[in-house]
């Protein structure tokens, strides 16, 4: 990790991908010329592709959705900004008119009706909650609140405020009844589904892509890339994972994937500085402060990026033996562990479509 010397407070918000999509103009449109048996149907394998962009602001970071087809139009990126719109308010832990918002003021006051979507996501919250033993946990709002990490009035709480916070947290504590669709929390808890929430507004917008018949689009929500299909010429999507050492644009290494989500945790993503300390946004539900060990980041690729949102997080506060035991249990993912070390850990199945291209890191094996 690059030392800071100054002994301000600065706030780094996170504005782009952790991951870099790369692939080259030529590449993006190679094959994507019109055939002879051009349709105008969707999802026509034979139908004139052409990339269709557009970007948005929202959970606090940049959206940007590509289409590889030219008959994806306006109304296409206005749903996608509508299903957004829709996941915000159900999701968001600081928007006051989000369902969240209201069940965390309700905390205490007995069962509160929810949404299928929010309901849906708090259980596999709490299912990760339960297999991780805690380390990723939902009842952590209580802290997220008190270290607001990626916004300007970003600050170390006093032990105290920690300790009453760690009070707070148990994921144990969350009551859900399936079939009212209710969830209780106790008194002064706080939910807060950031270490998930982007990964499923990324699932629904690859289902969207998909139910329209496209077959090529990356969508990247700040962090968490889903490559749809394959590239419109055929191959896989070549997707660059970030030296976290280095500025944005940096990678470690590359990866030939389709039809795959990748997602990264790591300790550049927001962060500030206090006294020429690193405070990250990864915190520990036992201690109440950021997950201190020997990890940069830790990138997952798998199919759904509900999951790979969740494993990232639970992965990198398990740290790299607890979490690499994890992800090699679930048969679905896989995972790139970088350590502080500049040392690269891959599970095993990774290995085979995994490229290291930086010279500075080396390839390591757990012992």
């Amino acid at each position: 990790m690059r030392p800071h010397s100054t002994s301000r407070l600065i706030p780094l918000h996170r504005l782009g991908s952790v991951l870099i999509v790369a692939l080259s103009m030529a590449l993006l449109f190679s094959g994507c010329g019109s055939s002879a048996d051009q349709t105008t149907e969707k999802g026509s394998t034979t139908a004139q592709q052409e990339a269709k962009t557009k970007s948005y602001f929202i959970f606090d970071t940049i959206v940007t959705v590509k289409i590889y087809d030219s008959r994806a139009n306006d109304q296409d990126f206005e749903q996608i900004n509508s299903l957004m719109k829709d996941i915000e308010s159900e999701m968001s832990r600081t928007l006051e008119t989000s369902e969240l918002y209201k069940l965390n003021a309700q905390a205490g006051k007995g069962p509160v009706q929810v949404s299928k979507p929010l309901y849906q996501v708090i259980e596999t919250s709490l299912d990760y909650a339960a297999r991780t033993h805690g380390r990723f946990d939902p009842s952590i709002g209580p802290l997220v609140n008190m270290w607001n990490i990626g916004h300007d009035d970003a600050r170390v709480p006093a032990k105290t405020e920690i300790d009453t916070g760690l009070k707070l947290l148990g994921y144990d504590k969350v009551k859900l009844d399936k079939s009212n669709m209710t969830v209780s929390l106790e008194k002064d808890m706080v939910l807060d589904l950031g270490g998930i929430g982007k990964g499923y507004a990324a699932d629904v917008i690859a289902d969207y892509v998909r139910d329209q018949g496209y077959k090529s689009a990356i969508i990247d929500l700040g962090g968490n890339i889903y490559a749809v299909g394959q590239k419109p010429s055929g191959m896989d999507w070549t997707i660059g994972v970030q030296d976290p050492n280095e500025s944005r644009g940096n990678q470690i290494g590359r990866m030939k994937v389709a039809d795959k989500t990748i997602v990264t945790s790591g300790v550049y993503e927001r962060y500030f500085v206090k006294d020429g300390k690193h405070y990250h946004h990864i915190l520990d539900s036992k201690t109440g402060y950021p997950v201190v060990n020997n990890l940069n980041s830790v990138t997952i690729v798998t199919d759904r990026s509900t999951d790979a949102d969740a494993l990232s997080t639970s992965a990198f506060s398990l740290g790299l033996q607890e979490g690499m035991a994890f992800i090699e249990s679930k048969t679905e993912a896989e995972a790139i562990f970088i350590t502080t070390d500049q040392k690269v850990y891959c599970s095993s199945g990774i290995k085979k479509y995994f490229e290291l291209t930086n010279e500075a890191y080396q390839f390591a094996e757990l012992k």
